[in-house]
């Protein structure tokens, strides 16, 4: 693989690994089993099961496992063919992945920004 064609399989295997980090750790389709982790992972009663647990409700840790999941789905390497390649590509696509799922949490939070804008708006407007 040439090192643009791996540059471009980075940016785009990112979106998939940012897709599933993000619906398990925020999303509503999630948020029993969420809640039942956050609670495992407050008041659990070892440090290894609080851990476990936690790492479903954080997107920056469930990223990491899913990356690696995607890294062995796709034996995708980035600049070396070696096990070496593996764990570039593999920091390389949480990185990315992150940055993805940091620029779409700041859309929505601007969304959710002017939905209430206009929600406040209508009200001082039928006031």
């Amino acid at each position: 693989m040439t090192l643009f064609t791996q540059i471009i399989w980075l940016f785009i295997l990112a979106i998939p690994v940012a897709c599933v980090s993000w619906t398990v750790t925020h999303e509503k389709l999630f948020r029993e089993p969420r809640e039942y982790c956050l609670n495992r992972s407050l008041h659990d009663d070892t440090l290894l099961k609080r851990k476990f647990f936690y790492l479903f409700t954080c997107e920056y840790c469930f990223s990491h496992y899913i990356t690696i999941l995607f890294l062995f789905l796709t034996n995708y390497k980035l600049l070396l063919t070696d096990w070496r390649g593996y764990i570039i590509a593999g920091f390389s696509l949480v990185w990315i992945a992150n940055s993805y799922m940091s620029i779409y949490a700041l859309i929505r939070q601007s969304i959710k920004k002017e939905i209430t804008e206009i929600k406040v708006l209508e009200k001082e407007k039928k006031i």
